[in-house]
């Protein structure tokens, strides 16, 4: 049993990895010219970094955030690297109504939609978890419900267009990570509902695809300022992981994983030694540095 195990791991590497990079070098920037793309969560980060790549690429984009004047310099910057179009509707995502009302003023103007990214996250803490369920609640509902809300909403026109759904995620979605319990409890969700969704579409020949994108740690402002100085890591920058979750959606692939070395591989550990991946993960803080 173990000269199995040490023989089909560098097995199972070689052939995701060759799946991985094939799936890459079939991705073209055609793919996306004139598609009509809801981007959330857009007017920092990865988001914003989505809604650049769209641009350049000739997309219609739709960016929505809570801060208007912020979306309002991104819509300018996607005009000028040459979106078919770009538009913006600011509001909270823990509004379920406005979750609703993005995907509606979608269809009112661009005519339609093919692709959804959800992108978006409510403010949380990089801390011991301090017991507090309200904090949960409200995350679910912005991390989480107002997922499914706009997933709904999409759904006729994702349908009628063969669109696709772009879920981003974590790897706190993956494996338990200390310090983001209430973060990562919203990703799990996440994987849960669509990974199901994914397979109901399946069996009724739904031809909308589902890319759930499993992200490590990545250079975001809210990011470095949270968690910098204890993760003993260094960050992937967010322009290269942008692309590479449209890339991911355009090819209509079932999961994303940016960077792949420290997303996939762990989780194929897991699969094999839960407790030393555990072991892992913990050694990768630096816990005296955090904020108590």
């Amino acid at each position: 049993m173990g000269r199995l195990q040490k023989s089909l791991i560098p097995f199972l590497g070689l052939v995701l990895a060759f799946c991985f990079y094939s799936a890459r070098e079939n991705f073209k920037p055609e793919m996306l010219k004139g598609k009509r793309v809801i981007v959330t969560g857009a007017s920092t980060g990865i988001g914003e970094q989505m809604a650049y790549h769209l641009a350049r690429m000739g997309s219609h984009i739709l960016v929505t955030a809570r801060t208007e004047a912020k979306l309002q310099k991104v819509v300018e910057r996607c005009l000028k690297l040459g979106a078919a179009s770009a538009q913006l509707v600011s509001g909270s995502m823990e509004d379920m109504a406005f979750a609703e009302h993005v995907v509606k003023e979608a269809e009112n103007l661009m005519g339609g939609l093919d692709m959804l990214i959800l992108n978006h996250i409510g403010k949380s803490y990089f801390s011991y978890f301090d017991g507090d369920v309200g904090h949960v609640q409200k995350l679910l509902q912005i991390n989480f419900l107002s997922y499914v809300a706009m997933t709904v909403s999409a759904l006729p026109m994702l349908k009628e267009s063969g669109g696709s759904i772009v879920v981003v995620s974590s790897m706190a979605g993956k494996v338990g990570f200390p310090f983001t319990v209430p973060y990562s409890a919203t990703k799990f969700a996440l994987d849960g509902f669509f990974s199901s969704l994914r397979q109901e579409f399946s069996i009724q020949s739904v031809n909308v695809s589902i890319t759930l994108c499993v992200l490590g740690f990545i250079n975001t402002e809210s990011a470095m300022k949270a968690a910098a100085d204890v993760v003993l890591m260094s960050p992937a920058p967010k322009e290269e992981c942008a692309l590479e979750i449209i890339k991911g959606g355009a090819l209509r692939q079932r999961e994303v994983y940016y960077k792949y070395a420290s997303t996939k591989i762990p989780l194929l550990i897991r699969d094999w030694a839960a407790e030393f991946l555990d072991y892992l993960v913990r050694k990768r803080y630096n816990v005296e540095n955090l904020k108590k």
